[in-house]
């Protein structure tokens, strides 16, 4: 079997979830390392300093497996046939009790984190098992791992992620696939600022994680880099837990 081979050389890398503040991060490392870009994006004008650089974009929604295909499918192109990595970014932030969270609600957070990042996986790993392997980064959560109050919905898609990630690196073992996830806590991004915007809530949120502040975007973009391109060949079915030790430690 051959090892899939990374380093220096140019690749072709697809961020799909690409308007997220972390995935501009990422695509913006990748450019600078480089590498050729395809984003998938609902939000043009999110992903214009990317598009200037000299990224591929397609618009369209994670969920819509035709607009996947598509991104996909540029990203191959991109890269002489063949795609090198995929990112996927698709998140939302649902923090409510389970008798204060309509069935609706929670379903629309599982199709949003978990359905998403299933279709990426089934789009993407077909696309790899053609061309002889890749990588496969998703994002997670702390809450996935630690019970945190309220967050019933996103810990169950996060913890299904996980899960999925884990079950696809051993089906895709022997296939040059690693397939990997990063579990990042609370960091500094849109997504984050309606509990950010309190004083109070970032204190209290502060004071549970071990380090004592709040991770940067930085850090987990640069995460999921190294994951995509410097990994080592046998490192698979991980999650790292970017969350300053608060799933880990006793802080």
């Amino acid at each position: 079997m051959r090892t899939w081979e990374v380093g220096t050389m140019s690749q072709s890398y697809l961020i799909v979830g690409a308007s997220s503040d972390i995935a501009l991060e990422l695509g913006s490392k990748l450019i600078e390392k480089g590498h050729v870009i395809t984003l998938l994006a609902r939000d043009a004008e999110r992903v214009e300093p990317l598009v200037s650089q000299g990224a591929h974009f397609i618009q369209g929604d994670a969920l819509d497996k035709e607009a996947v295909l598509k991104a996909v499918e540029l990203a191959n192109e991109n890269g002489n046939g063949k795609i090198s990595g995929v990112a996927h970014l698709v998140g939302s932030l649902v923090i409510r009790p389970p008798h204060a969270l309509a069935l609706d609600a929670f379903n629309e957070v599982i199709h949003t984190n978990l359905s998403s990042a299933f279709l990426t996986l089934s789009v993407a790993g077909k696309s790899m098992l053609r061309n002889g392997g890749g990588r496969m980064v998703f994002t997670s959560s702390v809450a996935a791992t630690l019970g945190l109050i309220n967050h019933e919905a996103i810990a169950a898609a996060k913890g299904g992620i996980e899960s999925m990630v884990r079950s696809a690196a051993a089906t895709y073992s022997q296939r040059n696939i690693r397939v990997n996830a990063v579990a990042p806590g609370l960091t500094e991004t849109r997504l984050a600022e309606t509990i950010l915007r309190s004083d109070a809530v970032r204190e209290a949120a502060v004071g549970k994680i071990p380090l004592k502040r709040i991770n940067q975007r930085q850090e987990i973009a640069s995460s999921m880099e190294w994951l995509l391109c410097e990994a080592p060949d046998n490192f698979t079915g991980q999650v790292l837990h970017l969350d300053g030790g608060m799933s880990q430690l006793n802080g």
